[in-house]
């Protein structure tokens, strides 16, 4: 069986834009999904911001919009950042405790074979405009409502803490054998970067044959 590795993350609105297309690619066709969190890269490269272009972000943002109405998904900026940063000056906290628990949930879902779910249901809140979607209480109903329980989650990863360690290791050092960026799609070692190389990878699975009866 063929396998789609996705290298995915919770702060990029292009990740949360594609997640809904990547969960019909996975219902879709047989291949084995391999659902790979990688942290966002405000903490994979600290200093990005501070010496990126001036037009990067500004850029980032008019696109996303018109991506987001293009497609028809709901879009709002995230209350809050998962990332503590300055967006003037690109200056990234050294601690990051929202994007920790949510990658350590994340995984702890993917574990369970559920990652592309997680990633549905959470992202839908993040960039979807819930207000306080990290807080307990509305994390717990946002996933509830998707069947999964957030105490059983979060016990998982208190569990296994150097699992989560060493799969992020792992995650970021295979995508990066194929991209840096995110959502990245692997399909049997023939990388797919972006959003908008989705239908590019639905061209390369019919020509394979991998559709569903």
């Amino acid at each position: 069986m063929a396998t789609l590795e996705i290298y995915w993350s919770f702060r990029s609105p292009y990740s949360y834009l594609a997640i809904d297309r990547l969960a019909d690619i996975g219902r879709d066709y047989e291949i084995d999904v391999d659902f790979r969190p990688v942290r966002p890269l405000a903490m994979r490269e600290p200093d990005f911001f501070e010496r990126g272009r001036k037009q990067f972000l500004p850029y980032l943002f008019k696109d996303v919009l018109r991506e987001s109405q293009r497609l028809g998904i709901p879009f709002m900026p995230p209350n809050p950042d998962p990332i503590d940063m300055d967006l003037a000056s690109g200056t990234v906290a050294s601690a990051q405790p929202i994007m920790d628990r949510i990658m350590g949930l994340g995984i702890a879902a993917a574990a369970q074979a559920r990652g592309i779910e997680f990633a549905r249901c959470a992202s839908r809140s993040i960039w979807g405009g819930v207000a306080d979607w990290h807080e307990t209480e509305q994390l717990a109903k946002t996933l509830g409502a998707a069947g999964f329980e957030l105490e059983a989650l979060a016990a998982w990863a208190k569990d296994n803490e150097e699992t989560i360690r060493k799969t992020i290791i792992r995650n970021e050092a295979a995508q990066l054998n194929h991209h840096w960026g995110v959502p990245l799609m692997v399909l049997d070692g023939e990388p797919f970067f972006g959003q908008d190389r989705l239908e590019s990878l639905v061209w390369r699975l019919d020509g394979l044959g991998l559709k569903r009866d």
